[in-house]
């Protein structure tokens, strides 16, 4: 069992996002023209740590709608990155437990997304079992619609993906040389490719800040920007994390859900320790004016899945 390690970061008030006064008025008009009626209200959603404009807009006939924008000049990795979530989107099949891509816009420098609008709510923090074990739920949904991956998503395998992430233990070499057992989790992230081999579309961003809970007991999963191929489980690992710091035994959860019940201990430990470099490196980088949260959070993830392999490891 884990204890609490809060995160250092306000729930849900992460995103310095463009407000809808922002955009120039030729965005406005299309987003109104594509919803079918004024803008009369709008209410940037604060979670997530890129500062795109995300949206709920209320039109005048009372219907809301979230919409997605950024300039492919000022921020063009965050255009890039909504281009991409499109693509993803609208190649996804039906059922799939996501909103649907409803619209887009890409030209006159713009990238604008209409998403379906779901009455929804993020996970509460710090996580409660039912809505973590829901969440596990969605996943194992997602794994059985998505296993093979449609050729249509052209997605990479999760090795490529993710190939230069074991180099981060050469960042923590340098800045922690004296972590006990560095030798020993930077072999085990040498090995990631093996063991994350698989044919299911992998989220990779498996988050609270992306998830969506439903009135009816639905999770929908947000933020389609960096899917791959790979093994069904690793995105269980992931939304793990957070359960994990915010002080649940999800070793308990590892043993029963169907996802991750038979993988072996090993490969697990092995995950655990690609995503501890990772985050560790990640977190030394530039903090952005545009998201000062994010080094703080990819720490913090640093630090949890530090925690959790070490207890598995049973390394002092």
């Amino acid at each position: 069992m884990s204890t609490s390690q809060t995160p250092p970061v306000p729930v849900g008030r992460t995103a310095r996002r463009l407000e809808w006064a922002h955009l120039p008025p030729h965005v406005r008009t299309l987003v109104e023209r594509e919803c079918g009626a004024p803008v009369v209200d709008a209410i940037s959603q604060g979670g997530g740590f890129t500062p795109g404009f995300a949206s709920v807009l209320v039109g005048a006939d009372g219907r809301r709608h979230f919409v997605k924008a950024a300039s492919a000049k000022a921020q063009r990795a965050v255009a890039h990155s909504y281009r991409e979530e499109a693509r993803r989107l609208a190649a996804l099949p039906t059922g799939a437990p996501a909103p649907r891509l409803l619209w887009q816009h890409d030209r006159d420098d713009w990238v604008v997304l209409g998403i379906e609008y779901v009455d929804s709510s993020a996970p509460r923090r710090p996580w409660r079992l039912p809505e973590v074990e829901a969440s596990a739920r969605m996943l194992e949904r997602l794994a059985e619609a998505l296993t093979p991956v449609p050729a249509s998503l052209s997605l990479d395998p999760v090795a490529d993906e993710l190939a230069d992430w074991p180099r981060a233990w050469d960042h923590v070499r340098a800045t922690r040389p004296d972590l006990p057992h560095l030798d020993e989790a930077a072999g085990l992230a040498a090995g990631f490719a093996a063991v994350t081999a698989g044919d299911t579309l992998v989220h990779t961003d498996v988050r609270d800040d992306n998830l969506l809970l439903t009135a009816d007991g639905r999770v929908l999963l947000c933020d389609w920007n960096w899917p791959a191929v790979g093994a069904a489980w690793l995105d269980t690992v992931l939304l793990l994390l957070g359960p994990r710091g915010d002080g649940l035994d999800v070793d308990a959860l590892l043993t029963r859900l169907p996802l991750t019940r038979d993988v072996p201990a090993e490969s697990i430990d092995t995950f655990l320790a690609l995503v501890t470099g990772y985050f560790w490196r990640q977190g030394d980088e530039r903090v952005p004016p545009t998201s000062p949260y994010l080094r703080d959070f990819q720490r913090w993830q640093g630090d949890v899945a530090w925690a959790w392999l070490a207890e598995r490891r049973g390394w002092a």
